[in-house]
């Protein structure tokens, strides 16, 4: 079974997806919009996975640090609702706390320039969020 794992920001939406057996996530892009307008975000990933033949995403909730969830993490659970309510897909709400972190330091340890890894930054991100869902799952 296939999944689609998402990094949600107020202007990108950062996409990665596993192969069919479900073991291993890879980057597939980063989609940009205008700010705010998670309608577009969420009509454009229920299109990629239909085309993709994928019914259940993984969306990274960005919790604080405390486990408590902030404005960010409240946004994850409307944009959960967005798709949901507009589709037959199910979303999983999937743990980012240190996402970036890992994600910045693998790129600079790779020897990406920053510019390379700012454009790279939010699929790679989706990429952590789904693999880490895989490996507990």
């Amino acid at each position: 079974m296939k999944y689609i794992g998402l990094d949600l920001g107020s202007k990108t939406l950062g996409i990665a997806i596993s192969d069919s057996l479900g073991m291993i996530a890879r980057a597939l892009e980063t989609y940009r919009f205008e700010e705010d307008d998670y309608l577009s975000a969420a009509n454009y990933i229920i299109d990629v996975a239909k085309k993709e033949g994928v019914t259940t995403l993984i969306l990274g909730n960005p919790k604080h640090m405390n486990g408590d969830d902030g404005i960010r993490s409240q946004i994850s659970f409307d944009f959960k609702k967005l798709i949901e309510d507009n589709s037959n897909l199910k979303v999983i709400l999937e743990d980012e706390r240190l996402t970036s972190v890992i994600v910045d330091k693998a790129m600079i340890k790779g020897d990406l320039r920053r510019e390379k890894r700012k454009q790279k930054k939010d699929e790679m991100a989706a990429v952590v969020i789904l693999q880490n869902y895989l490996d507990r799952n």
